[in-house]
């Protein structure tokens, strides 16, 4: 009889063990999921994500891992399609039970999985997405590494003006991505008593231009400030040029700036681009020399602004993982990554806190040179 009550009271403490344990994590792996387009015109860029996040993953876990427990990245192809990111949330935290979101690509897939992972209380990390409405209202769930679009369109609206560039339109993918640069566009020309000079529009995963192109280039712009994916900014780009203008062209990061160098080829010359990561190019920042050295041991080519920013977003999570300690929960990991304020990951600033879940506000601006190669 004792024995059988010892394992009675054993089964007892394993069951109220697992009914308190934290979803996606066990004694040796922690969950972390991530949905964005691995297939279609924007594909490049969920790859890229991915892989430079993988670069850092695979590098703490081959140190053992935190705390004894190795990141396990489980992906799902959005193909850059709200409904399908919805869907995909969903199966990432009721099916594939992860322990947090991270690194999803895009404005409207990131709106879609919002009110689904808002719910579920699980965190959603270091998304590509400039847009707003992560950041207002703010939401506890949400941590945002890069700078906004309203900081992108704002340093690019302050550069034009500071070289007399009078008339600026705005070309945009018609969605929730190009209404929020679109909207950040307008807000900076506010600020200086401007108006827009023309408004075009694309529909995502599309390159219909043509439309754009007619109204825009019947305004005459200075500039245009193109919010769209880089399939659809080619199209735009040499379609303006074929039509006879010699207006400037700029963008915001989200394009993928070395997709877009590379489709634009010869006629991407001057074309410019905000960033909101550092220059991968340069080893001047620490984590950036980690970064170029993680590509060339995968045997990885190309460096990009966008695997830049996975490694970087990736290496941001591993030190709040760390921070959190081996009691890893989900409310534990949002307060460790609150308390990271004022503090540098590799030498990229880190400024989360209880009122902000915002790490950086850095924007800088590149144009592409005659090699396809990026300037500062």
């Amino acid at each position: 009889m004792p024995f059988l009550k010892v394992l009675l009271c054993a089964a007892l403490a394993y069951v109220a063990a697992a009914a308190h344990a934290e979803p996606g994590v066990t004694d040796g792996t922690i969950l972390v999921g991530q949905s964005a387009a691995f297939s279609g015109p924007a594909q490049e860029l969920g790859l890229e994500m991915r892989q430079g996040a993988k670069l850092a993953f695979d590098a703490v876990n081959a140190q053992g891992g935190i705390n004894g427990r190795k990141i396990q990245l489980v992906t799902h192809d959005d193909g850059y399609e709200p409904d399908r990111a919805a869907t995909n949330t969903k199966k990432l935290i009721n099916e594939d039970k992860v322990f947090m979101l991270f690194g999803y690509v895009g404005t409207p897939t990131s709106q879609a999985a919002l009110p689904v992972f808002t719910e579920a209380r699980v965190p959603f990390f270091g998304a590509f997405t400039g847009a707003q409405l992560l950041r207002e209202p703010f939401n506890r769930y949400i941590f945002n590494v890069r700078a906004s679009y309203f900081d992108e369109t704002e340093k690019i609206v302050e550069q034009l003006v500071s070289v007399g560039t009078k008339n600026i339109a705005v070309f945009y993918q018609n969605d929730a991505y190009g209404k929020a640069g679109l909207a950040g566009v307008e807000r900076a020309l506010a600020k200086r008593n401007m108006k827009m000079a023309a408004t075009g529009t694309v529909e995502r995963n599309t390159v219909e231009v043509a439309a754009a192109v007619k109204t825009i280039h019947a305004a005459h712009p200075d500039a245009v400030v193109m919010v769209s994916a880089y399939k659809s900014v080619a199209a735009f780009v040499k379609a303006m040029k074929k039509a006879g203008s010699a207006t400037q062209f700029h963008n915001v990061s989200f394009v993928g700036s070395r997709p877009l160098a590379k489709e634009l080829g010869a006629e991407g010359t001057g074309v410019a681009i905000s960033q909101v990561m550092p220059f991968p190019w340069s080893g001047n920042v620490p984590i950036v020399r980690d970064y170029q050295k993680a590509m060339k041991d995968s045997g990885a080519k190309d460096l990009s602004f966008t695997s830049l920013e996975g490694y970087i977003a990736a290496r941001i999570l591993i030190e709040g993982l760390k921070r959190t300690g081996k009691d890893l929960t989900r409310e534990k990991l949002i307060a460790a990554l609150e308390g990271m304020s004022k503090i540098e990951v590799g030498g990229f600033p880190v400024a989360f806190s209880p009122k902000s879940h915002d790490a950086s506000t850095f924007v800088d601006l590149t144009i592409i040179g005659k090699d396809g190669n990026f300037m500062r």
